[in-house]
């Protein structure tokens, strides 16, 4: 009889571990369970259907529950919540219904992903105010604004949920601010990119208030302004969207260790201190290319990948889950950011580097083809060594290049190797030079000047 492998949540690294153990090893009996109703959905998706472009909320579930069941034979169970974690007589504690039972494994996956982070501002019980970090919060929010006379949306927080539920409810005609504690949206994607993003929101009658924490939120039951230091700011609806926080208590009150993120520590396999129990996605940390050091990316690429290689790995071939860049992508209207490595250079120094940039302005296609648009690009790179570090692209076409810095990062090229890859060219596409082999035979030249 195969093991029994147990999988806690439903979403992307748990059934990416348990479709990839079950393809490989169809004698291992897998269970997940999943204390919500919806499994292997597209949370990254959440804002489109907010904004209208996605008709139906169903549209972002990658598979569904029956087709796990009944395709991929999963024992997959909703509505079914992991209460305790055993490891000494390897079972776990579910309850369901009202009732508790346990359940035995031989291999146990942690994934419980993450929370988004509620401050602990004044009215974020008022009804109007939102988190969005789940399915049904995208249908609460997109309920709110079909529902209710909402003329002036607050967005708080100016990182991926903030720029992109900006873009959806003022694309529905709300009146939008946008208040960001610090003095740029966006700081992971470096200093090249936020004021690049900023003017084209504002372009778009987003109204930023940069350097400007937020006190509160003032109504009586529903929303109605948000409160600043010095003033209060009109809001019929708010989205509070500051990060999140990994959902560890589980792990942590079972005695699995965590990292210094704060998330679940893992090896290079996604195992914990326990060999038998593995934890991947949002609770759970992975490894920085550049720095070697723990890091916490909660996205969905990191989720699928240590989830699919824990998978292969309890199926009988052990597979390392790799490193992470913190490569992303996000869209502002028009206007697309992306980042991989590490863009801030007191991170680069810490890690013992001795970092060097450059920023350049190209076209994205030959300058004469019809529809070229500018594209800034920043590298990043270690003087002494040449190798690079990290990269941003911004612009309304070709931000996707940002993939060759990333698969430079993780080959751990040198700006010289860089500049030589032979990239493709077609004047609708590309000019001959790449902007990112511009950027990098730029930034080659500088180092070797500076040496």
């Amino acid at each position: 009889m195969g093991a029994t492998f147990v999988v806690i949540g439903g979403d992307a690294a748990g059934m990416s571990a348990a479709s990839k153990a079950k393809r490989d090893n169809p004698d291992i009996t897998v269970i997940v369970f999943e204390k919500g109703e919806w499994v292997s959905y597209a949370a990254c998706g959440m804002p489109y259907y907010v904004k209208g472009v996605i008709p139906s909320l169903s549209d972002l579930v990658q598979v569904t529950a029956e087709e796990f069941r009944t395709e991929r034979d999963i024992d997959l169970r909703t509505g079914h919540e992991v209460v305790g974690i055993n490891p000494d007589s390897k079972t776990v504690s579910v309850s369901a219904s009202g009732k508790q039972f346990e359940q035995s494994y031989d291999y146990l996956l942690i994934g419980t992903g993450a929370r988004a982070i509620e401050p602990p501002f004044d009215g974020m019980d008022l009804d109007g105010v939102f988190t969005i970090h789940d399915l049904n919060a995208a249908d609460a929010i997109h309920d709110y604004v079909e529902q209710t006379d909402t003329a002036t949306a607050a967005i708080v927080g100016g990182g991926y949920v903030g720029i992109e539920m900006a873009e959806a409810l003022a694309t529905r005609g709300l009146s939008v601010h946008l208040f960001e504690m610090l003095s740029h949206v966006l700081q992971p994607f470096g200093e090249s990119v936020s004021p690049i993003i900023e003017s084209h929101l504002e372009s778009k009658g987003v109204e930023l208030h940069l350097d400007t924490p937020v006190s509160g939120f003032v109504g009586d039951e529903i929303v109605e302004s948000v409160e600043l230091e010095a003033e209060m700011v009109p809001a019929d609806i708010v989205i509070v969207g500051v990060g999140v926080t990994p959902n560890v208590e589980l792990a942590d009150a079972a005695g699995i260790e965590l990292g210094e993120t704060g998330a679940i520590a893992t090896d290079e396999y996604g195992r914990t201190n326990y060999d038998e129990i593995f934890a991947a996605g949002d609770c759970a940390e992975t490894t920085n290319v550049v720095t070697a050091a723990p890091d916490y990316v909660p996205l969905a690429l990191t989720a699928n990948r240590v989830g699919r290689a824990i998978g292969q790995t309890i199926a009988g071939t052990p597979t390392k889950i790799g490193t992470t860049a913190g490569t992303a992508i996000v869209k502002a209207f028009d206007l697309g950011a992306a980042r991989t490595g590490i863009l801030d250079e007191t991170v680069a120094r810490t890690a013992g580097f001795d970092p060097v940039s450059v920023e350049i302005t190209a076209p994205s296609r030959a300058h004469y083809y019809p529809g070229a648009e500018d594209l800034t690009v920043t590298l990043v790179a270690d003087k002494q060594s040449g190798r690079v570090l990290g990269g941003s692209v911004v612009g309304r076409e070709g931000v996707k290049r940002i993939d060759t810095v990333a698969t430079a990062v993780h080959a751990e090229l040198t700006v010289a190797e860089l500049q030589q890859l032979d990239l493709a060219y077609a004047p609708p596409f590309s000019p001959v030079w790449d902007p990112i082999l511009s950027a990098a035979r730029v930034l080659s030249g500088s180092i070797e000047k500076s040496g």
